[in-house]
């Protein structure tokens, strides 16, 4: 299998796409990680509907999505959500997947991560509202968890479930994510209360999978482009801190899931409970990809002041699980399948 079998095998999925025959589906951060994921699978899907890819960069849209380029049902709508929309098309489902996640952009902007997490989903609601909106997909974070579970004596403790909230400090720059996600999240919620807005939330674990950017900073690229260019993978930290993980594709299967089949106003977490590694591992099974080693580097002050300092972070599925979802393979083969994208020799390492 391969990140293409992967997309055409996840818009097969065993789902009620009856649910959008003859509707339109905005996506919203669409040149990212898992935005661009969820375009691939619901053009891969036989399907009757409209696919508005959203995004900023109309450049990188167009290569992204150049397989659409004759397909009447796929449009790109070039769209900054911090700032209002203006259109005289009826999104009949919204899926908000755009935010500035890179560690970078916490470290350099701030500012522009909270307004555009907040601004975002007022926009977006503010829009559909006046144009047939059915139901909002509002894409949030593990981060709004922070550290310790239900509880502050227990960094440790159990997993995280949907109703628990841990720790974070909002009183530091970093905690621009988590914060405004947060708040984001209570936006959605309060729309459906006072406006009746149908809104479902998912929070993702961290995720990987192919399409990221030279730019993107978050560890995983890192490591891959580490070994894309036959360098031996440098890590910035001693790698201890313990993570949840999900391939893209199994995520934006989850992400259907909910759309399709979440109850309103719910949140589900997504995950891959056989993912749960920590950075170390993961820098692990990605240099064997390409044959090489693992180095610790100390990072400067502006690398740090992005960092997710929580120290464990895994979530429980069984809510989603509960839609009907679920996921097959390990993290080492959901790795293989982006070497041939990455064009990355298998040759130092096993990877089945």
């Amino acid at each position: 299998m391969n990140y293409a079998e992967d997309i055409r095998t996840a818009a097969c999925e065993a789902l009620p796409w009856e649910r959008l025959e003859g509707k339109n589906i905005l996506v919203t951060g669409a040149t990212g990680l898992i935005g661009g994921c969820l375009v691939e699978v619901l053009m891969a899907h036989e399907g009757n509907y409209g696919v508005y890819a959203s995004g900023r960069n109309e450049g990188r849209a167009k290569q992204r999505f150049a397989a659409y380029a004759g397909d009447n049902r796929f449009h790109f709508l070039r769209y900054d959500v911090s700032e209002p929309l203006v259109s005289d098309v009826c999104f009949h489902f919204v899926v908000h997947a755009a935010s500035g996640a890179a560690p970078a952009a916490f470290a350099t902007q701030p500012v522009e991560v909270v307004k555009a997490n907040i601004l975002g989903v007022a926009n977006l609601m503010d829009y559909g509202l006046g144009h047939s909106l059915e139901r909002m997909l509002y894409v949030s974070t593990g981060e709004v968890y922070g550290e310790g579970g239900a509880t502050l004596d227990t960094p440790d403790g159990k997993a995280f479930t949907e109703t628990d909230s841990g720790y974070v400090n909002c009183a530091t720059q970093r905690a621009c994510y988590p914060s405004s996600k947060r708040a984001a999240e209570t936006l959605c919620i309060a729309y459906g209360a006072e406006y009746g807005a149908d809104v479902v939330i998912a929070r993702p674990c961290h995720v990987f999978g192919p399409n990221f950017t030279e730019s993107d900073n978050r560890v995983y690229a890192q490591f891959l482009r580490n070994v894309q260019r036959g360098e031996d993978i440098v890590m910035k930290s001693d790698g201890a801190q313990f993570r949840s993980w999900c391939y893209v594709v199994d995520c934006v299967r989850a992400l259907l899931y909910i759309l399709l089949k979440g109850e309103r106003g719910e949140v589900y977490n997504i995950a891959d409970e056989k993912s749960n590694v920590t950075i170390r591992q993961l820098a692990e099974m990605i240099a064997s990809m390409g044959g090489k080693k693992v180095v610790i580097k100390k990072p400067d002050n502006q690398e740090s002041s992005g960092y997710n300092i929580v120290t464990k972070s895994i979530f429980s599925t069984a809510k989603l699980q509960r839609l009907g979802w679920s996921v097959s393979g390990s993290m080492v083969e959901k790795l293989s399948h982006l070497a041939s994208w990455l064009d990355i020799a298998q040759s130092g390492g096993d990877t089945q």
